[in-house]
């Protein structure tokens, strides 16, 4: 019984996605209720940014960080998603109020994060603050396991460029 209780407790890390494995290609509504497929931006890096919940201080920093760097971001070739547990109208009020650039999607029940191997807090059921870059080829670069919200998006501009990303 002991060994089946310290497997549950390491699941989550070992069912955990590394660079060079492929990602999930799966589906979730944004936050105007139109279908995205994560498998269909093989021409471009792809940054899946899971948070906990929208409109906190942690979250909010973390996107204005990304916002403030998006051109950037995009200029080399990049496309930047965050995804979440709140419906489409929480995420509708987050994007108005902090003018951000990218789509946010709605992950109510969870299933796009444990695709992706993203934790959950215990508890409250939130996506940890995790995200995942992923190479035009479909292949993670990088899992993000911890991440520091105000530091984030200097460090995915540096992951795109040691990985060749160039400006277009």
């Amino acid at each position: 019984m002991k060994k089946l209780g310290l497997l549950a407790l390491l699941l989550p890390f070992l069912m955990c996605l590394g660079p060079g494995d492929l990602a999930p290609s799966v589906s979730a509504k944004n936050q105007d209720g139109k279908d995205v497929n994560l498998g269909d931006h093989k021409d471009k890096f792809l940054l899946v940014y899971f948070y906990p919940k929208d409109e906190t201080p942690g979250c909010t920093k973390e996107a204005c960080s990304l916002r403030d760097n998006y051109l950037k971001i995009k200029e080399l070739n990049a496309v930047v998603y965050g995804v979440s547990r709140q419906d489409a109208e929480s995420h509708k009020k987050f994007i108005a109020n902090h003018k951000l650039p990218f789509d946010l999607l709605v992950d109510k029940d969870g299933a796009v994060g444990k695709a992706f191997g993203v934790e959950s807090m215990p508890i409250v059921g939130y996506s940890k603050r995790q995200s995942l870059l992923i190479a035009p080829d479909g292949k993670i670069l990088k899992f993000y396991k911890s991440v520091d919200p105000e530091k984030h998006a200097e460090e995915v501009l540096a992951d795109l460029k040691a990985a060749g990303a160039t400006k277009k």
